[in-house]
């Protein structure tokens, strides 16, 4: 059985859809018709049965999935193996990461590591964090850097980074001088907040729904979609925001803006290596990851719990 084949009809069967499949896969429509097409020739079944409205698999197509993948992921590893032999350190790697780590902790990764790997061609996708998980499933990305645990049966989730969430102002914003807020004043301070998806949004909502709060106590006035116009809006005196810690370096030390604490509350989260559970790493991935682990380690960015070395 073909192997091109064999990922087609993969796509068709996870996504449910000949149209979807070619989206991901960057065909077109007739070609995924023809390729399904063949292979049902090839094994003499019927894979699909096809109406207007929907596509829904046959039990062949059911029995044809589960070797499918095996036979996709033994070839993946076969060719990575033969990279290792052949001392061929190349190739391709798109990276999904969500905001806050695409825009202000991987960049200081960029040149160590295209320094060491120069004949890695890198991509880096920026989005939120179910977008890229989305990303992942459909194959259009090799890893994700994501900002918040996500339970998918098709995603494997690694920690590698800590990171503080804290509560940010306007310097004069409080007329007190206290460096803590209660969550009293919290309900009744005007709040901007990222949009739904976002990493920061769930571990946010999270930890005030651990304390009680439910999104409806808040007094959100503004939903925004980037770190950076969230910073700007706070800058203004619009309101007050959560934000990584790691975000603000450059505007603390301005004194453009002022952080402030929650009492008898922390907001801790993980950063996270996002991969399909049922896809071989490739070597270009398996570097890069590699060579994240022996940055952090020497920068001491943040606090290394564990990176993947391999799946397979």
């Amino acid at each position: 059985m073909n192997y091109e084949r064999l990922k087609i009809f993969i796509a068709v069967a996870e996504k449910n859809s000949f149209s979807e499949a070619a989206k991901i896969l960057y065909v077109t429509q007739p070609t995924i018709t023809s390729q399904v097409k063949t292979l049902e020739e090839e094994l003499n079944t019927k894979l699909f049965e096809r109406t207007t409205k929907r596509v829904a698999m046959t039990q062949s197509a059911h029995i044809l999935l589960k070797y499918a993948k095996e036979i996709v992921r033994l070839s993946e590893l076969a060719q990575k193996e033969i990279l290792y032999i052949e001392n061929t350190i190349n190739g391709d790697l798109s990276v999904g990461c969500s905001l806050t780590i695409g825009e202000y902790i991987l960049p200081e990764f960029f040149k160590p590591f295209i320094d060491s790997y120069p004949l890695i061609q890198m991509s880096v996708k920026i989005a939120n964090s179910n977008t890229i998980v989305e990303d992942l499933k459909d194959q259009l990305i090799d890893v994700g850097l994501i900002e918040t645990r996500i339970e998918d049966p098709q995603i494997i989730l690694e920690p590698i980074l800590e990171d503080e969430l804290i509560l940010i102002a306007a310097p004069d914003y409080f007329s007190s001088n206290e460096s803590k807020i209660s969550l009293d004043q919290l309900i009744e301070i005007p709040l901007i907040v990222r949009e739904k998806g976002s990493g920061t949004r769930a571990v946010m909502d999270n930890h005030l729904e651990q304390a009680g709060l439910s999104l409806t106590d808040l007094n959100i006035v503004m939903e925004l979609g980037s770190t950076e116009a969230i910073k700007t809006a706070v800058e203004s005196g619009l309101g007050v925001s959560f934000i990584s810690k790691s975000t603000i370096k450059k505007e603390l030390k301005l004194k453009l803006l002022k952080t402030y604490s929650i009492k008898n509350m922390s907001f801790y989260r993980c950063f996270y290596i996002a991969y399909r559970n049922d896809r071989v790493l490739k070597s270009s991935t398996e570097f890069f990851l590699k060579k994240l682990r022996t940055i952090i380690q020497e920068r001491e960015v943040g606090t290394l719990i564990h990176l993947p070395t391999s799946n397979g």
